[in-house]
């Protein structure tokens, strides 16, 4: 199992909070491939924590779907199924859509200029074909949202969800749209307009779209 040496450590973090964010990445970008053993304590070399935050943040993996442990056999990367997003987005828009409404009339100036430079950053992004970039940027815009509503449990479900949305980015099932551009500027305006409701239908579409988007851009490959 071959293990990066050049690794960024996060600071500040328990030795298992770091352990776990490593793990969820090299898992989201592909270094630690689908089906590839685990070795706990090869880890914990690479990460210099001991065995058992390595052995916790596994058992966490495996509540979240990106691992799948076999008592006494191994630990291996769980497979990415291109169809899961048909299950993934739906809910994750819909919780996307309910933070929105709930955030609305919580949107201060500061924050609305926050979502319209993080639009334009993801413009550019899409515009150029840098799509990582791109992802990230979305994620951030959508983010801010999220954590202006302030729902502990909407976060925590929405970043799990997320986690998996990047995952699906990184095996070419996730497609940037020049559409979400217009999209998330409507979303802004709604918000900064007091309408709730329409910024959450307006998100909810947002999500979705990507699904008819993919479904469509698989026909024609396969036509």
């Amino acid at each position: 199992m071959p293990i990066p040496s050049d690794h960024s450590r996060p600071v500040r973090l328990t030795a298992k909070e770091a352990a776990f964010n490593q793990l969820q990445h090299w898992i989201i970008d592909g270094t630690l491939q689908p089906g590839e053993k685990l070795n706990d304590l090869e880890i914990a070399q690479a990460l210099g924590v001991s065995r058992t935050p390595v052995r916790e943040s596994l058992q966490l993996l495996e509540t979240q779907g990106f691992v799948k442990m076999y008592p006494g056999k191994a630990t291996q990367v769980t497979e990415v199924d291109p169809e899961a997003i048909n299950d993934l987005l739906p809910p994750l828009a819909a919780l996307q859509a309910l933070s929105a409404e709930i955030a609305t009339p919580k949107l201060d100036e500061e924050t609305a200029d926050l979502l319209t430079e993080a639009n334009e950053g993801f413009a550019e992004a899409v515009r150029s074909g840098n799509d990582e970039t791109a992802l990230r940027i979305d994620e951030e815009f959508h983010q801010i949202i999220v954590d202006t509503a302030g729902n502990s449990y909407i976060q925590s479900v929405v970043n799990n969800l997320q986690a998996h949305v990047r995952r699906q980015f990184f095996h070419d099932a996730i497609v940037l749209r020049e559409q979400s551009v217009q999209e998330h500027e409507a979303i802004i305006e709604a918000m900064k307009a007091g309408n709730g409701e329409k910024a959450a239908d307006i998100m909810k579409t947002n999500w979705l779209s990507a699904i008819d988007e993919l479904k469509a851009i698989r026909n024609a490959k396969s036509s």
